[in-house]
């Protein structure tokens, strides 16, 4: 089945370069999220992929940390072949509600520093990877394209133009009051002033 068949259900489209994730129903975008892709020398392959499998507790054989037996980080970054200094313990990294899209890339739960900071993976808000976890199927085309940006500070989202302030609406021109007319209008001459028994008391 071809990309273009696919789009016909539920498939993905991953902008590296954007790094945002798109859900899309019949081509349609119906959701979408942010996202940190692969960091330089661990870049997101990209290509037409499709969903090859679905695990909600996932955890990486490969990459981890490095904690001592009171659970502190002594290795934030560590590669499961890395030596463990005696008193360690290497704890793989939990990657919540993992699609695996091409070899042991996929998509999962992680954190968003700003930028492409993962082995590869497409780090995804927890709530957002629940989300498309919860709608995709093993089978689903995922696209992912794009050149990731090159810096390794945070990305600022373009800035939202302001929006001009409103028009002020004109003040209406003050109108001179109608020299009172009598009772009735225009059936008495004009006064200065209303006659002292128009007050009310």
């Amino acid at each position: 089945m071809g990309f273009s068949a696919a789009m016909a259900a539920v498939s993905v489209n991953i902008d590296l370069a954007q790094q945002k994730a798109f859900l899309l129903q019949d081509g349609q975008i119906v959701y979408e999220s942010p996202i940190s892709s692969g960091r330089a020398g661990h870049r997101t392959p990209t290509g037409v992929f499709q969903i090859l499998q679905k695990d909600e507790n996932h955890f990486s054989t490969m990459y981890g940390r490095i904690v001592d037996d009171a659970g502190r980080i002594v290795v934030r970054d560590a590669d499961s072949d890395m030596v463990v200094p005696a008193g360690c313990t290497f704890v793989p990294a939990p990657m919540k509600h993992f699609m695996r899209f091409d070899g042991a890339t996929g998509m999962h739960a992680g954190i968003l520093p700003g930028y492409p900071a993962s082995h590869g993976c497409v780090r995804m808000p927890r709530d957002k990877a629940a989300l498309f976890f919860d709608i995709l199927q093993v089978g689903d085309a995922v696209r992912v394209f794009g050149d990731p940006p090159e810096r390794t500070s945070r990305i600022r989202p373009m800035a939202r133009p302001t929006p001009p302030p409103p028009i002020p609406s004109p003040s209406p021109t003050p109108v001179a009051p109608m020299p009172w007319r009598g009772f009735f209008w225009g059936h008495a001459p004009a006064a200065a002033t209303p006659p002292p028994w128009y007050y009310p008391r």
